[in-house]
């Protein structure tokens, strides 16, 4: 269903909208309380808990997962954390492996502490740390929220575990359902090609550092053909796949596009995207509508860009109408 959505008039375009948030919001809205908790494999998953009084009668737990090379600390998150925090609910931000920010320098990344990093489909991360707020408050109501990567991760669990009663509502933001025909389309502009060289460049530092970690990486890890990918099926098919076990690119984007898992969600869920979105091919969101169940509710804007749907009357006033939109949804519902 098309949504209205009034984008601000200094931001045309889909390029603006998506890169202005990070260029011109902080990254220090709400104050956490960060704890590490330990995986099954030896790892470790930094959760950073919203440090605000829940004045809400009946609140509600918010579950947010980022985006790729996201953090708690990303603009987005904060800005969804804010408006939980005003409405005066419960919130944890999982930070994926390999991306939890060092608060005194958000620069900095800290390393794991077993040979992997994160990817679209670690779903069972979510599962892991969302099982486990959960056993902790056995009466709590949960929602959860992803953008991007992160949205699919989310999407993917919820179609994973159809039946489930611990996540009453589910918002997503930018999910691009088809991660084979994201890269694709990403490789066929210039645009697209200055996005993915931006990730790309950090990806390669975190795979690199990961193989100085441990050395067995390199055995599993082709660190010449990783270190010289262009686009995101060379630099999956050469660290993502064999790092996480799966045959090649192909089969990493086969095994973890949302779009596999959208038709056996039975929780509310609403899925917000815009048209314009660089990251998403134009063909993938009509497809992703048909094939997913009543319960996701597809908001489709005609702009916004990728994680931006910036509006307001000037750059000063700036508003994230997605951001607020998705917490008021979830509290309807959950």
């Amino acid at each position: 269903m098309t949504v209205e959505f009034l984008p601000a008039w200094f931001l045309p375009g889909p390029h603006l909208q998506t890169i202005w948030g990070r260029m011109t919001r902080p990254r220090r809205l709400v104050a956490f309380r960060r704890e590490a908790i330990e995986t099954p494999d030896g790892d470790e998953l930094v959760l950073d808990h919203l440090d605000a009084p829940a004045t809400a009668e009946h609140p509600v737990h918010f579950v947010l997962v980022h985006g790729l090379e996201g953090s708690s600390y990303s603009v987005y998150m904060q800005g969804v954390l804010a408006h939980i925090a005003r409405r005066g609910h419960i919130a944890t931000a999982m930070n994926l492996r390999g991306c939890a920010r060092d608060p005194r320098n958000l620069s900095l990344m800290i390393p794991n502490k077993r040979p992997r990093f994160t990817h679209s489909g670690a779903s069972g991360d979510f599962d892991f740390v969302l099982r486990t707020l959960a056993a902790r408050h056995p009466r709590a109501r949960f929602a959860a929220f992803g953008a991007s990567l992160g949205g699919n991760m989310l999407l993917k669990w919820l179609g994973e575990n159809s039946g489930q009663s611990i996540v009453r509502a589910a918002a997503t933001l930018s999910v691009p359902f088809d991660l084979g025909a994201g890269s694709r389309h990403l490789e066929r502009s210039a645009a697209g090609r200055f996005y993915t060289s931006s990730f790309l460049a950090t990806l390669k530092k975190k795979i690199t550092r990961t193989a100085s970690l441990f050395p067995e990486v390199r055995t599993r890890v082709d660190i010449a053909r990783m270190q010289a990918s262009k686009t995101f099926w060379q630099f999956d098919d050469a660290a993502t796949a064999p790092l996480h076990d799966f045959l090649d690119a192909s089969d990493y984007y086969r095994r973890s596009s949302s779009i596999h898992f959208l038709g056996r969600i039975d929780t509310p869920v609403l899925a917000l995207n815009a048209v314009d979105d660089p990251f998403l091919p134009m063909e993938i969101l009509p497809l992703a509508e048909r094939v997913a169940s009543p319960t996701v509710d597809f908001r489709t804007t005609p702009v916004g860009g990728h994680v931006g749907f910036v509006s307001g009357r000037a750059p000063w006033r700036c508003e994230y109408w997605a951001e607020e939109l998705a917490v008021n949804w979830m509290l309807e519902r959950a």
